[in-house]
């Protein structure tokens, strides 16, 4: 029997980045994993991880099933020699925090931070490079309520959303309201093995910001990440959309919110998706009928 291990990935060796050839015959087990800690920006192109007691300190990233063979060959790559005392990165055993529950892995984590060494943020290599490049177009991936183009028509921010690249779909994630609000739940992704359509958009840098402030990023409500979809039978690579940060128990959206979702959503994505939201809503008692779309 090939034994294997569990490793958590957050640098060059994640999906669409410089070295995740070397995960091409590993297995995905969590694209939307954490880990207690802070993530640091060494300033030669990768970074770099250190372990947090405290709690609000994330670090996002991948989980993955190795072989010690492939093992060997990252350890190879990150410079670790088992035993030896000078290494720049320890791998260590950490529990990584999935949509599925926990986990524990393999992490290499930096002996100290250093002088050259800098604070990532928001924890996310990945948004880091976003934020910091400010890129002229990015690919998002709307779902929920921002597939309702009438609500950025009333933000005033339809400019932003005008090129629109046509239905998307993501698998392996399925759409539930675990977002709590006073009046009910909101629109989430679940890595849990299901699938997910939605409207797949190319905006300008400012509708980027505009998206971060209306999905309450800076609040510790929604977090940007990365997934690859496919629309027009063509896969988009690391396109941004958004995953709640503190999920809680599915709950029943109010009424207008479950109307932006189905206007936005009607005549767009296939109909057998769109009889599954009304079939979703149904399920949590939302009254269908008072719905007009």
């Amino acid at each position: 029997m090939v034994q294997s291990a569990k490793l958590f990935v957050y640098g060059t060796l994640r999906k669409n980045e410089r070295y995740h050839h070397l995960m091409n015959d590993c297995t995905l087990i969590a694209e939307q994993a954490w880990v207690h800690g802070q993530l640091f920006d060494s300033g030669q192109g990768y970074p770099s991880l250190l372990t947090s007691e405290n709690n609000r300190e994330k670090a996002f990233g991948e989980l993955y099933e190795v072989t010690f063979t492939q093992l060997e060959l990252i350890d190879k790559l990150e410079d670790y020699v088992p035993g030896r005392k000078n290494n720049l990165y320890e791998r260590i055993s950490l529990t990584i925090y999935t949509d599925k529950g926990k986990e524990t892995a393999y992490v290499y984590v930096a002996n100290e931070a250093g002088g050259k060494l800098h604070p990532i943020k928001y924890g996310d290599w990945k948004l880091d490079h976003l934020m910091k490049n400010r890129p002229e177009k990015t690919h998002y991936f709307a779902y929920g309520s921002c597939m309702d183009t009438e609500r950025f028509l009333n933000a005033n921010v339809g400019h932003f959303f005008k090129k629109v690249m046509g239905v998307a779909v993501l698998e392996k994630y399925s759409m539930k309201y675990t977002f709590s609000t006073s009046d009910g739940g909101r629109a989430d992704l679940i890595e849990d093995g299901g699938r997910t359509e939605g409207i797949l958009y190319e905006v300008p840098y400012e509708g980027v910001e505009y998206l971060f402030k209306r999905e309450g990023f800076y609040n510790n409500y929604y977090r940007p990440t990365f997934v690859d979809i496919v629309a027009n039978d063509t896969v988009i690579k690391s396109a941004l959309t958004f995953h709640v940060y503190e999920k809680l128990e599915e709950a029943a959206p109010p009424i207008h919110y479950a109307t932006e979702i189905l206007r936005g959503s009607k005549g767009r994505v296939s109909e057998e998706y769109y009889r599954h939201l009304i079939h979703s809503l149904k399920k949590l008692n939302v009254k269908i009928e008072n719905i007009n779309v």
